[in-house]
């Protein structure tokens, strides 16, 4: 089979999970979430959608439990919204990269301000 199909739905399952968390989960317990990736399995069946939480550990946690909840909801509005036979099963995963990020960009910033208060030491 093509990788062409899986990868198309996965496009879509991001815009459509996206629109929904962003605009229909009025769970209180989901907060800043961003959808940074979708895998679909070759068979169509299962979904891992790779989701950033921003927030400390046991917000993010919520946020996981909540959205793996509401799992079977999202399922049934994918399958109605793309008109599929068979919606795949859907698993919420916790994306720590844009988190990884923005430490090592802090840390690249912390590292600039020491090396021009050095060059600042060193000129007086």
């Amino acid at each position: 089979m093509s990788k062409h199909r899986p990868n198309r739905l996965a496009e879509t399952l991001k815009e459509e999970i996206s629109q929904m968390i962003l605009v229909e989960l009025k769970d209180p317990r989901i907060g800043f979430v961003t959808v940074t990736s979708v895998d679909v399995a070759n068979d169509l069946a299962h979904a891992k959608v790779y989701v950033s939480v921003m927030g400390n550990e046991e917000e993010t946690k919520a946020s996981l439990d909540a959205l793996n909840r509401a799992a079977g909801f999202i399922r049934s509005e994918i399958g109605k919204r793309i008109r599929l036979r068979h919606a795949p099963a859907i698993v919420f995963v916790n994306d720590p990269s844009i988190q990884h990020g923005a430490h090592i960009a802090k840390l690249l910033r912390d590292v600039g301000a020491a090396d021009t208060a050095d060059e600042d030491d060193s000129h007086e």
